[in-house]
């Protein structure tokens, strides 16, 4: 019996494998029961696991619904959850998974292999709508449906109710990570087809929690599933999310225990109050995570069609001072990948902030006087201060930007709508790994698979040689070849970058919550690397 391991792909080495239920060490043991609240300035734009892709809303998706593999608590080691064991071919293209037997939709329906083919071709297809279907571009048949010339995916066999095939083009050193994704969530065809076109709004899966309510602009309420498979999770009986929120109000109620998660985090000029103040010990989960915030050029309208025009906006934002407005939470970035993670190339340095030499370029595009454009941003501090900084970078250089401060729905409405957005500034939704690996910060927000309406390329980028070479790294062995495939990765981001700049890399953040002194579990659970809150795991100390 071989153990799920953390490195990624290593199963498409092994003849057959088992997959070993991944138990977590808390440091105290966990009590059951419990009502908590969550807070969010912004509503929940959906909660369809083959639509929804913020870190707002992706850990609630993550609760509702269960997929064939899932992370191991606070980590990125794979475990079980629908499956219970797979085989794998020689050659690495063949996925057979078993699942586990007796797990019921909160409908009362069993879940079958059936509807693990369903779920994933429903992600796939592009009338959908959803970012995901570039993640499984290998699956045989992936092709032809985003093409819209096919209806299924040839790829996916169910053999049985309770065994699922997986057939692969070529071997996918991501598949496994790209299976315990919110987009390879199980749902009942019946309740999609019956939401009509509201699933968001009404969702049914076969998760840790169900959605009791959700009034618009007020709360979400979620319920603990009674049938829920995994018999030692979830420990609280409930979580409300209350929306409308601001940070600094929603601070001040989990001060006086009315609020026991701030889910927007600490804004800066509250963080070193907090941070230096007896009174908030234990209450502040400060980590580094794998995420890049970055501005997009929407490379499908003038003029940031141009690549000296991207260049050159690239060379005029002054990235230390941005850093400053958030009290140093951050590091300025150079490149796509951040620092943590395999394929981050040392040795590029970026685009240097210089004024002139932006002017210089711009006057070489043809645009000496500089240009009018617009850049998008959510509405929440500090985000719409950082974007008048950029503001102001960019009028420096002669390019006029009108700020469009949204909501976070509005503004990924926005960046997801061809020519709607020149510019978004993504803070506050910039990308965070899905699972550390390189591909991870192409595919879904750089990959020509992504480009669609609804999806999260936002500069609307697509470069074919690129997507080629990122197939090619990805049907590297690991971890024969690991180290081949971080250094083609590296390659490729830095290619993208000095070529074609459809970026501006600005930070790397950490990322920094609020939690009541009567949670418990270790902070890993409350900034979790794949889930960002893990709602399964997290309890209340009693």
């Amino acid at each position: 019996m071989n153990r799920f391991v953390k490195r990624i792909g290593l199963a498409a080495l092994l003849a057959t494998s088992a997959l070993v239920p991944a138990k977590f060490a808390f440091a105290d043991t966990p009590t059951n029961g419990g009502d908590i609240i969550v807070t969010y300035k912004d509503d929940i734009a959906t909660l369809d696991p083959a639509v929804g892709y913020d870190w707002q809303n992706w850990s609630m998706i993550n609760a509702l619904f269960s997929r064939l593999v899932d992370y191991k608590p606070g980590t990125t080691e794979l475990g079980p959850s629908l499956a219970d064991s797979y085989d794998v071919s020689d050659d690495g293209k063949v996925y057979t998974f078993k699942m586990h037997p007796g797990v019921k939709f909160t409908n009362g329906r069993a879940v079958t292999a059936a509807d693990v083919k369903w779920s994933i071709e429903r992600a796939v297809n592009p009338k959908t709508q959803g970012p995901g279907a570039g993640f499984f571009h290998s699956i045989v048949g992936a092709d032809k449906m985003t093409a819209g010339t096919a209806d299924t995916l040839e790829g996916i066999t169910a053999v049985d109710d309770h065994t699922v095939k997986f057939t692969l083009s070529q071997p996918d050193a991501t598949f496994l990570n790209v299976l315990a994704l919110n987009f390879a969530s199980v749902v009942p065809k019946e309740a999609v087809e019956a939401a009509n076109g509201d699933f968001g709004k009404h969702p049914v899966g076969s998760g840790a929690f169900t959605l009791k309510e959700w009034t618009i602009g007020q709360r979400l309420v979620f319920l603990k599933n009674p049938d829920y498979f995994i018999k030692e999770r979830p420990h609280v009986d409930s979580f409300t999310v209350e929306v409308g929120q601001e940070p600094l109000v929603a601070l001040l109620r989990l001060q006086k225990g009315e609020v026991d998660i701030a889910g927007d985090g600490i804004p800066p000029a509250k963080y070193l109050e907090m941070k230096k103040s007896p009174e908030f010990e234990g209450m502040i989960v400060d980590r580094q995570q794998l995420e890049t915030s970055y501005v997009t050029l929407n490379t499908q309208v003038k003029p940031f069609d141009n690549a000296k025009v991207r260049q050159a906006v690239n060379m005029a934002i002054n990235k230390d001072r941005i850093v400053r407005i958030i009290n140093g939470r951050a590091t300025p970035a150079s490149q796509v990948l951040p620092p943590l993670m395999p394929g981050y190339d040392q040795n590029y340095k970026g685009y240097a902030y210089d004024p002139e030499k932006a002017k210089a370029l711009l006057t070489e595009a043809g645009l000496k006087d500089g240009f009018a454009t617009q850049i998008y941003t959510s509405n929440t501090d500090p985000q719409p201060r950082i974007t008048q900084a950029i503001q102001q970078d960019l009028a420096a250089i002669g390019v006029k930007a009108e700020i469009k401060a949204v909501a976070n729905p509005n503004v990924i409405a926005a960046g997801g709508t061809q020519g709607q957005a020149p510019m978004v500034w993504s803070g506050g939704l910039g990308w965070i790994a899905d699972f550390p690996d390189p591909s991870d910060f192409y595919g879904p927000i750089l990959g020509c698979g992504s480009a669609v309406a609804g999806g999260w390329n936002w500069s609307w980028y697509c470069n074919k040689d690129i997507d080629a070479r990122g197939q090619t790294a990805d049907a590297m062995p690991v971890p024969a070849k690991a180290e081949e495939r971080n250094k083609a990765w590296a390659q490729i981001f830095t290619d993208i970058q000095i070529n074609d700049a459809p970026w501006i890399p600005v930070f790397n953040e950490r990322r920094v919550v609020a939690k009541s002194k009567r949670m418990g579990g270790p902070d890993e659970i409350y900034i979790d690397p794949t889930r960002v809150i893990d709602y399964e795991a997290i309890y209340v100390n009693k």
